[in-house]
């Protein structure tokens, strides 16, 4: 049962409305009672804010949630009982009395006890639409995946750099958006806390004018906070929603009810049990693109107001008060402008001002404009300054709308660029609008389309970044000499992805070099049919559709494309039967944004792929291969995220030496019925990097992991069935990093880890039931560092009087600052 599944339900609510007629009724099992209504209400709007993460929690924290939701499935059966017996039957009452005792002492256990303080971690760590912090970054980033010196190199000043605009823009949020956002924030605020209980407030603006940044600082201002009972809930819809899927995501936030019935309305159910306000509730319905989205996602709850925020704006019949977002003013955009070119809010006395000043006016007071030319301007000479005013001054868009002149104004900043930046830039309108893309996916992507080396595509990311053309999102674990990089995501403006697709839409349908979809639809676009005679030259084609059948597809011939991205939302979906066509395809990407995996039909396709180098399947049932399945003998890296692995396949007799005989990197992430891995797995001898990771299911390793001769990356973390690993993993002897960090069940090292004589790194954080260490320890010559928990570090402390600083202990990170964003 998944933690959605359980809290948003009706167990929890109908528990409480339970024990408040007990309180009422009941006077042997009042007390208890009283103190059970405290713990449910405390604990309520707790979950309530873990839901509107809309992520799931780490399997074996979702296994203690899970055993806690079996308790609270007793306490409503016992809630009944209770209700149900008669006042004449002492001796039954008596034990009723001491079973209400226990439930009381068994939630007040896990109430006080460390899940709660686990499971917001785990949230913090993954949460969805936050910009999270880059603390805690580990020691360097190594040459072997993304290339650092000691202070963390190119990835740690990139994340510096964010880290510092974050704090600026929160203490300066008057030269942010000066007295106009601040203006706007109080009378959005006073539309908010007043007028009727039920109504509808829209912000609406052009892009890139600090809508979404206002919404935020209202719903982190206290006053709201406080008016709201903090039930205050951030949800963005999107230029192409599934809209059914948010009026689920919307009651489950705002009533604590996921059920939703076949009709097209909210089930109304009555929320009087709740005390005084606590039904009070803030909704914001960021980035809303038409009317007829908007009145689909309206919810009718007591008490429940709506916040909207669109660059349109929305009639009178749906909108109570609206406030428009205005354009900064000279000051303003000159203080935000200086600070991106110049590091500090003024013009440098060095500085041509009257050129500053033209350059900020060519900008229209636009903040993502400002910011993203100021950036590309940094450090460059006045002959520079002077050719980018001109060539400002010359982009007269075809209309006078405010959106074609910010995308004629950006278009400046990816002038600067150099040939492969741009490429690099234009590839990113290839992924959906507000999702964020795995790092992953994107160098290899920019590896396999650009001829570059894995270094040099993270350095072309990191000046994207720094031009603020992207914004690195990682969690705090990542970012040290093996992360992976899964680990760390991409996320940017929509503005920045509409221009993007802008520049790549200005050749003919069949000339250009990618050939994007710009929001999700029903099948293929009516243009790519009308021009289906003619072969499609793209290399790069990204599709993001409904649910499509071997008959939904067109007849496309591709003979340049060599990445293709598929974005759906269905639990079904066949393959396009063009794969066929696509000789040169070296990277396929499925991205499933349904509720549940999807099964996948036409997979024989994969016998054609034969320079298929890498391949990224998320939230896929993956289907069971035959033996006779054509090699894919050019395939290096496969990544499974969300995946359900068929159980058949754990015992299988297929040949994966066979099926991929160069594979060189094997991820497996969040996969569902994962109990062990295929015996062949190691005879692959090819294989660098073993990654299975949050595999609730993962049992046992195979005795004979040691045949991995060429296995450098060996990560194994929150796999919590996972009680040791095979002793033959002691004769890796290439193996330079073992992580097996949050598997809470496994007891030891292997007796012989000793034999990993290029082991340099060990993360083996929250894993209590490692209380002591082999002898052989002592033979890790090449050992640099081991992350551990404080108890685990005393067992080191022989070898850290040889190595000093040999462990690190990483700060807990268990606060509940990010609910408030």
């Amino acid at each position: 049962m998944a933690v959605t599944d359980f809290f948003a339900g009706e167990i929890a609510t109908e528990l409480l409305k339970q024990l408040i007629t007990i309180s009422r009724k009941s006077a042997s099992c009042r007390s208890s009672a009283e103190h059970l209504i405290l713990y449910m209400q405390d604990l309520l709007p707790i979950i309530q804010e873990i839901k509107l993460s809309g992520n799931e929690l780490p399997q074996h924290r979702q296994r203690q949630l899970d055993q806690f939701s079996e308790t609270l499935t007793g306490g409503l059966e016992l809630a009944n009982k209770v209700l149900n017996s008669p006042r004449w039957n002492v001796y039954r009452n008596i034990q009723l009395t001491r079973k209400m005792e226990k439930l009381e002492k068994t939630v007040s256990r896990f109430m006080t006890g460390p899940y709660q303080a686990h499971v917001l971690a785990d949230v913090h760590h993954v949460r969805v639409d936050m910009a999270e912090r880059f603390d805690g970054l580990e020691c360097r980033l190594g040459a072997m995946k993304i290339g650092a010196d000691g202070d963390g190199g190119c990835l740690g000043a990139a994340v510096k750099r964010v880290e510092e605009e974050e704090r600026w823009c929160e203490d300066n949020l008057v030269n942010l958006g000066g007295t106009g956002l601040e203006l706007g924030k109080m009378k959005v605020k006073e539309m908010l806390m007043k007028g009727k209980e039920s109504s509808v407030v829209e912000i609406h603006g052009i892009g890139g004018v600090g809508k979404t940044t206002l919404a935020r600082e209202v719903c982190k201002d206290s006053e709201i906070k406080s008016y709201f009972n903090n039930r205050v809930f951030f949800l963005t819809v999107s230029q192409s929603p599934n809209v059914e899927q948010l009026r689920s995501k919307i009651w489950g936030m705002v009533s604590g009810n996921s059920i939703m019935d076949n009709s097209n309305r909210f089930p109304q159910i009555n929320l009087q049990y709740q005390v005084g306000n606590s039904a009070r509730a803030l909704l914001v319905l960021d980035d809303v693109w038409t009317l007829s989205v908007l009145e689909q996602l309206l919810v009718k709850i007591p008490g429940c107001k709506i916040l909207v925020v669109s660059r349109l704006k929305f009639p009178p019949s749906v909108i109570d008060c609206s406030y428009e977002m205005n354009l900064l003013t000279e000051n303003e955009a000159m203080s935000l402008f200086c600070h991106f070119a110049f590091g500090q809010t003024s013009i440098p006395l060095s500085a041509d001002k009257e050129l500053v000043k033209q350059v900020v006016d060519e900008c229209k007071r636009l903040p993502l404009a400002l910011k993203v030319i100021g950036a590309s301007l940094k450090g460059q000479s006045e002959m520079f300054w002077t050719s980018a005013k001109n060539r400002l001054s010359r982009g007269q868009p075809l209309s006078e709308s405010h959106e074609l002149q910010l995308l004629e104004r950006m278009k400046l900043s990816i002038d600067n660029l150099s040939e492969k930046q741009r490429e690099c830039f234009l590839d990113l309108g290839a992924f959906p609008e507000d999702k964020r893309i795995p790092l992953d996916i994107l160098i290899n992507m920019w590896v396999e389309l650009h001829d570059m080396y894995e270094e040099e595509a993270f350095a072309v990311l990191v000046e994207l970044s720094d031009k603020n053309l992207l914004t690195l999102v990682k969690d705090a674990r990542a970012g040290d000499k093996y992360s992976s990089y899964y680990e760390i995501s991409v996320f940017q403006h929509d503005v920045l992805r509409d221009l993007a697709i802008h520049l790549c839409n200005l050749e003919g349908i069949n000339q250009r070099r990618r050939l994007l979809m710009p929001r999700r639809e029903e099948g293929l676009p009516k243009e790519w049919e009308r021009n289906v005679d003619e072969p499609f030259n793209a290399r790069v084609i990204s599709i993001h559709t409904g649910a499509m059948t071997e008959m939904d597809w067109l007849q496309m011939d591709c003979p340049k494309t060599e990445v293709l991205v598929l974005n759906f939302s269905s639990p079904e979906y066949s393959l396009p039967p063009f794969l066929e066509k696509m000789p040169k395809l070296r990277a396929l990407i499925l991205i499933n944004y349904s509720t549940s995996n999807a099964v996948l039909h036409n997979t024989s396709i994969f016998s054609h792929l034969t320079n298929l180098r890498s391949l990224w399947f998320e939230k896929i049932s993956l289907p069971i291969l035959p033996q006779t399945t054509t090699p894919l003998k050019s395939l290096q890296k496969v990544s499974l995220v969300l995946c359900d692995i068929n159980k058949t396949i754990n015992h299988s007799v297929i040949g994966l030496p066979h099926l991929f005989p160069r594979l060189s990197e094997l991820t497996m992430d969040h996969c569902i019925n994962l109990t062990e891995l295929p015996p062949s797995i190691c005879q692959m001898q090819t294989l660098t990097s073993l990654s299975v990771t949050n595999c609730d299911s993962l049992q046992k390793l195979p005795s004979d992991l040691e045949k991995l001769c060429s296995l450098q990356i060996l990560r194994l973390s929150a796999c919590p069935n996972l009680k040791k690993l095979p002793e033959g993993s002691g004769s890796l002897v290439r193996l330079k990093y073992l992580d097996v960090s949050q598997c809470v069940n496994m007891g030891c090292l292997p007796k012989g880890i000793g034999g990993c004589e290029s082991l340099e790194k060990i993360d083996m954080r929250e894993c209590p039931q490692i209380r002591s260490l082999p002898l052989s320890v002592g033979l890790l010559l090449s050992l640099k560092r081991v992350v551990c928990d404080e108890e685990v570090s005393l067992l080191w402390k022989d070898m850290e009087k040889v190595r000093p600083g040999l462990c690190q202990v990483p700060q807990e990170c268990f606060t509940l600052d990010w609910l408030d964003e």
